[in-house]
């Protein structure tokens, strides 16, 4: 099993930056894809972008490509999106979740159902 716990949300303006981070306890972290999702209010967790166990590939919902970056630090059990250009549809509540499944190795996972362990959840408020 990992822990999951989020952080570095906020409220910024629209065109701000934001760099989210996710902490890992308990199992070694390097066996786990991570995956970001979202969630707005009144609407369904959405995916934005996840990478493998390795670090190797990395993917992202169309509607971020070229202004979020997912990445990891298998030493120091962290994985981090950062957020450019924010815009007002970013605003949600964002999930870091994590998955121990070995096709996430080789093949995206992009669906909510692949991921077995998720955090809290941290909030990201786009100001006008």
């Amino acid at each position: 099993q990992v822990l999951l716990v989020e952080s570095g949300g906020g409220v910024e303006p629209a065109g701000g930056s934001l760099r989210l981070s996710c902490a890992a306890s308990g199992r070694a972290f390097s066996n786990y894809a991570v995956g970001w999702f979202r969630q707005a209010p009144g609407e369904e967790r959405e995916f934005v972008a996840t990478i493998n166990q390795s670090g190797s590939t990395t993917f992202l919902a169309d509607s971020v490509k070229g202004r979020f970056t997912i990445s990891r630090d298998n030493a120091a059990n962290t994985a981090a999106l950062q957020i450019n250009n924010l815009k007002p549809e970013d605003a949600a509540v964002y999930f870091c979740a994590a998955t121990d499944a070995e096709r996430c190795s080789v093949y995206v996972c992009n669906q909510r159902a692949n991921y077995q362990y998720w955090g809290q959840g941290t909030q990201v408020t786009v100001s006008s």
